[in-house]
């Protein structure tokens, strides 16, 4: 028998560049890029978002440029709770850029009063400690009453004048999720 006889007897073996990037099977393997791209597009389009920190409101706990994901998810069995770091809207989607999203802590639950004397965060006449709180802050901010279903937000940075910080209150459907890490 000669050697192209023999050669062509042998069954097809694909190279090993092949079977590493395509499989053995090619047809398997598009299905499951194909079922990855899908969920892929579900989860960093409705349940993950990427939210980008641009400014120095949330520091020390976050930096600028610092890239997190907020969990859309996270307040769908509960309720946000004081402490967790969250993603809001603080305009209305309808009437100015509904992609603008702003990173803040909840410090503030519904019906609660909230004030800065001194620089110490007071709820109802009584102050919070807040280890996430490094710098000394010198806010005077009078009692702001909360809503029903109104969150006081605001960020960890202190030490910035409280002109410049964006803070308040945000209505329960402003807040897109929980910020994740």
């Amino acid at each position: 028998m000669n050697s192209s006889a023999a050669a062509a007897k042998q069954p097809y073996r694909p190279s090993w560049l092949r079977i590493v990037l395509i499989g053995r099977k090619p047809k398997n393997t598009l299905i499951r890029i194909v079922v990855l791209v899908a969920v892929c597009f579900v989860v960093f389009n409705f349940i993950l978002l990427p939210i980008q920190v641009d400014g120095i409101s949330m520091l020390p706990t976050y930096r600028d440029g610092q890239i997190n994901f907020v969990n859309r998810l996270a307040y769908r069995r509960h309720e946000p709770q004081r402490g967790d770091v969250v993603s809001i809207r603080l305009a209305d989607p309808e009437v100015s850029h509904p992609h603008v999203l702003y990173m803040k802590r909840i410090v503030g639950l519904p019906g609660e009063t909230v004030s800065f004397v001194g620089g110490h965060l007071l709820i109802d006449g009584k102050v919070l400690d807040e280890p996430y709180v490094k710098k000394f802050c010198d806010w005077e901010i009078g009692p702001v009453k909360l809503e029903p279903d109104q969150y006081f937000v605001v960020g960890d940075n202190r030490s910035m004048p409280e002109a410049l910080h964006k803070k308040g209150g945000a209505y329960r459907w402003q807040i897109m999720g929980k910020v994740l890490l």
